[in-house]
């Protein structure tokens, strides 16, 4: 990832989820109030990795469609004008482990309340725990708004 030295960074977790917006939507203001960067992490994963029967998998359209899917999110989510200033990542992996490697020297890491997968009841999802408890820098942790 490209991180510039210069001026603080923040890093936003987005995964297509309600609370991974809002939380999109609260570090795009954030780093405006403080001068900072967006950098925003979208994670993949192969479908069926730890499964038994995993289908083929052509990992160059997943990883590709990955990447179309995020700029559609940026650009719905915060418009055009304002996704073109949110650096954009797509990364191959562990959800928590590349958002806290994406956060070390970090202003801030910003993660929505709960994901796509989990238990409804879940008061937190499983990334979103994980990083608050072990990452380098202060984790804001933004819940979906209530419709």
């Amino acid at each position: 990832m490209d991180r510039d030295a210069s001026g603080p960074r923040v890093v936003v977790g987005v995964d297509g989820s309600p609370s991974s917006y809002e939380a999109l939507r609260w570090a795009v203001r954030y780093a405006g109030l403080v001068g900072a960067t967006v950098d925003a992490i979208a994670v993949w994963e192969l479908p069926g990795l730890y499964g038994w029967s995993a289908p083929a998998v052509d990992t160059d359209l997943d990883e590709e469609e990955t990447r179309q899917r995020m700029h559609n999110e940026l650009t719905e989510v915060l418009g055009a004008d304002a996704s073109g200033s949110v650096r954009s990542q797509v990364v191959h992996g562990n959800a928590a482990d590349v958002l806290l490697r994406a956060a070390e020297g970090a202003e801030l890491l910003v993660v929505g309340g709960r994901g796509r997968g989990g238990f409804a009841a879940a008061l937190l999802g499983s990334v979103s725990q994980h990083v608050s408890q072990h990452a380098s820098c202060p984790v804001v942790i933004v819940r979906a708004q209530q419709q």
